[in-house]
């Protein structure tokens, strides 16, 4: 996974530690993909101390009603009939003098186990404080994962679920879900719940289980773009005006733009091969082939160019900017022709 630490460390090692018991005295999880941060927490809780003793043994503090000086003292404290003691400072990004604990970390209390929370950003590496949890413990950044690594991360996930999934059922969760992990694994764990027993993931229990529609949906109108397919795109504009809840605009309009944005940047690819376009956007070579590379024949880099320009009004449009008294459904519908003209 991409996620990794100044170490290196990805994801999967820092759990497998933990995992295994071998714990650290000092974590500091940041970045911006929660997901990965929210897994390690709950796997170090749930090695660090036995539920019985929490009560008086686990210490959660938040930033923003906190100050340092409560956290270094919980920190600094033993444990109350237990092996060890946890303090865990969550949205440590809004804990005001937070460098200073640095004084704790010259040093730290054996029994205790800190765990910072510093979520939608990073800390800056050059902070002393930084560099001795290196030293003691485990620094940890959570990358956001990009969408051509979401094909991957749905069939190691079913993989390691013991559950057999298509490519088109890949594709049509990675397209339609995108890079939302806590809702991708949410969803995934629900469709294989309810998968029967040796039976695989086909695009229809996608349908039925995630209520992702195999015809309608975002990777069809996608589909139906890239071949210029005017009556396919509209009836796919029309089955999402009337489920605006399951395809909501502001779902569909940063993943248009994500699109648009992509296919803007191939044209510049210092190879305009399918190898060389994927290389050049970090995308696998069939996605490439798929979706991009028939799209460079079909817009000229100056359509796209406008296509980006208009996804950016609709969105203003949908928000209400300049007093726009339009419905979410008429806002797509007029992108939607604007781009296929």
């Amino acid at each position: 996974m991409a996620a990794v630490s100044s170490k290196m460390l990805t994801y999967e090692d820092v759990m497998k530690d933990v995992l295994s018991g071998n714990l650290k005295p000092v974590y500091l999880l940041m970045g911006v993909e929660n997901y990965y941060i929210d897994r390690i927490t709950e796997a170090i809780i749930e090695k660090a101390l036995p539920e019985e003793d929490r009560d008086f043994n686990m210490h959660v503090f938040y930033g923003g009603d906190t100050d340092i000086n409560s956290v270094i003292n919980a920190a600094q404290s033993f444990p109350m009939g237990a092996e060890r003691s946890l303090v865990i400072i969550k949205e440590a990004q809004d804990l005001k003098g937070l460098e200073d604990i640095a004084y704790y970390l010259q040093n730290p209390q054996t029994s205790t186990i800190l765990i910072i929370v510093y979520k939608n950003g990073t800390v800056d590496g050059r902070k002393k404080f930084v560099s001795q949890i290196s030293s003691l413990g485990v620094v940890f950044e959570s990358a956001k994962v990009s969408e051509a690594q979401l094909p991957g991360l749905i069939r190691t996930y079913a993989r390691e679920k013991g559950v057999s999934i298509d490519e088109k059922s890949v594709s049509l969760i990675a397209e339609s879900i995108g890079p939302d992990l806590v809702r991708l694994y949410g969803e995934l764990d629900k469709l294989f719940l309810a998968l029967p027993e040796n039976i695989p993931v086909s695009p229809e229990l996608v349908e039925k289980n995630i209520g992702i529609s195999k015809d309608f949906n975002f990777f069809e109108l996608q589909n139906a773009l890239v071949e210029k397919n005017s009556r396919k795109a509209f009836q796919i504009v029309r089955y999402f005006e009337k489920n605006p809840k399951a395809n909501p605009i502001q779902a569909t309009l940063p993943m248009l733009f994500r699109f648009y944005s992509n296919l803007m940047m191939a044209y510049y690819a210092p190879q305009k091969t399918i190898d060389g376009i994927a290389s050049y956007l970090g995308m696998r070579d069939w996605q490439v082939k798929k979706n991009i590379y028939p799209a460079m024949k079909a817009y000229s880099a100056r359509k796209v160019l406008g296509i980006i320009g208009e996804i950016k009004k609709a969105d203003e449009k949908s928000k209400g900017v300049g007093g726009a008294n339009i419905s979410h459904g008429d806002i797509l519908k007029q992108l939607i022709a604007y781009i296929l003209e």
